[in-house]
């Protein structure tokens, strides 16, 4: 078996300035694919480049604001224009918001938090769809929560919206499951070592849960091996 199972594929991976989503852009670079990387901070995608190529890999980045929809269409656009088809997009990019009791939401956090956990999701799914299609087997792996499907106290903005991003995740996976090859799966990384996770459990040691890139190697083990319509699992 060849060491570069992902040679010729195109994968994108939002989120990728640290974290999860730098791991597995990293991961899925060491396996031959190509990676296009989105975030907010160039310098933290210049980082992970680098360090892609550093090992051999090869990457592209695009700093880009999610929220902002005309930049993910111009990003869409753009990749079209070099490469004929996305083989992987990892939806990795999230915001957690203010822990608080729901009667405290603040209105205009919450507004933030939907727009960049749920309605730039739809964003993407919806701009880079034709180039999914394009694909011999064009994946979508959505990076969720637990308490997307088990509410738990302070917890109800961030909740809400890992809920509506799965139900349109999923959404997406059963419209296109009998029409074409595109297959989505939703991934809860579970406990991990984050910067979003340091700051909704300030008191936790770091060393007590795992490192990025375990979630990493599973995201890349799906990419490679394949998975039945509507995934989903949990990363222990």
């Amino acid at each position: 078996m060849t060491d570069k199972p992902l040679a010729d594929r195109l994968a994108l991976v939002t989120g990728a300035s640290r974290g999860i989503g730098a791991a597995t852009a990293l991961a899925l670079a060491a396996k031959g694919a190509h990676v296009v990387i989105t975030a907010r901070t160039a310098k933290g995608l210049e980082d992970i480049e680098e360090a892609i190529f550093a090992a051999g890999g090869s990457a592209t980045i695009a700093p880009l604001d999610l929220t902002e929809t005309d930049a993910i269409a111009r990003l869409a656009t753009a990749i079209g224009e070099r490469w004929q088809a996305l083989d992987l997009m990892v939806l990795n990019a999230g915001m957690l918001g203010s822990l608080s009791a729901v009667p405290a939401i603040d209105p205009k956090e919450l507004a933030q938090v939907l727009t960049l956990n749920v309605s730039a999701q739809a964003a993407l799914i919806s701009a880079f769809d034709p180039l999914l299609r394009r694909a011999s087997a064009g994946k979508v792996i959505g990076i969720t929560s637990s308490v997307g499907r088990n509410p738990r106290a302070y917890w109800g903005a961030y909740g809400a919206s890992k809920a509506a991003f799965e139900t349109l995740l999923g959404a997406y996976g059963d419209e296109v499951e009998q029409i074409g090859r595109i297959r989505t799966a939703i991934l809860d990384p579970g406990a991990t070592r984050t910067t979003m996770r340091a700051r909704a459990y300030p008191g936790e040691d770091p060393q007590s849960v795992k490192e990025p890139s375990v979630v990493a190697d599973r995201i890349v083990a799906l990419a490679i091996d394949g998975f039945p319509a509507g995934h989903r699992e949990r990363v222990d």
